[in-house]
């Protein structure tokens, strides 16, 4: 069960265990001392997003032993509603966004799967795709309002455990900002995707026939592991 991490210079919020054991000395750097009193005070001045017990909901979904599947985001939906902790998650009952309408296209494009009406990435999280963005909060109706304060080293850390501890992982990298991550991981020890984003600006561009989806549980079944049910 996930468990909170008490720390007076920021919310409550959940990180489960193993997590904990692999990130914990991060909470006590002088970087992440700074990030939580600015993270602090931006919840307390106004409207900011995820909510705050969801911060790190990606790390409450998915322990770090059951990662088998990593997508990176950038930034947290800044709209109302939309953020909960999950990269290109939007609750149940939400109009899915632009992003997450074409990467359900591909998957019925590639594996013949009905397109849901919900969201709610959270079935993916728990079978082990870990849905991380690279700034976790934001401030509302401003993108990118987080960034540069601190969180793009914590989640750094947190895929350089990852591709250290862990064998055989896929990274699945779409657009440039999150190809550059890639840096982090070893491709003899794990599987790398690379491709277009799949915004509308640029999904015509590589992200439409990656075939991200299939070679993901491809090399998972390679490897004895359960594919993932997108």
């Amino acid at each position: 069960m996930p468990r909170k991490y008490r720390n007076p210079s920021i919310m409550n919020v959940k990180m489960e265990a193993s997590w904990l054991q692999q990130l914990a000395a991060e909470f006590e750097k002088p970087y992440f001392q700074q990030l939580a009193a600015f993270v602090r005070q931006e919840y307390a001045s106004g409207e900011c997003y995820p909510p705050g017990g969801r911060i790190f909901n990606a790390f409450a979904q998915t322990p770090f032993d059951r990662v088998k599947v990593v997508i990176l985001g950038q930034d947290p939906y800044h709209e109302p509603g939309q953020a909960m902790g999950l990269c290109f998650s939007v609750p149940d009952g939400i109009m899915l966004p632009p992003s997450l309408k074409n990467i359900y296209a591909e998957i019925q494009d590639e594996l013949g799967v009905a397109a849901p009406t919900s969201g709610d990435l959270t079935r993916w999280a728990r079978q082990g795709v870990l849905l991380l963005n690279a700034t976790l909060t934001v401030r509302r109706g401003q993108a990118g309002s987080h960034q540069g304060r601190g969180w793009e080293t914590f989640t750094d850390a947190a895929i350089q455990t990852l591709a250290r501890e862990r064998e055989h992982l896929v990274f699945m990298l779409w657009g440039s900002y999150a190809g550059a991550k890639a840096a982090y991981i070893d491709p003899h020890r794990h599987l790398i995707l690379r491709s277009a984003h799949p915004s509308p600006l640029s999904a015509y561009r590589g992200f439409f026939g990656n075939h991200h989806f299939q070679l993901c549980n491809d090399y998972l079944i390679r490897y004895g592991q359960e594919p993932i049910l997108w």
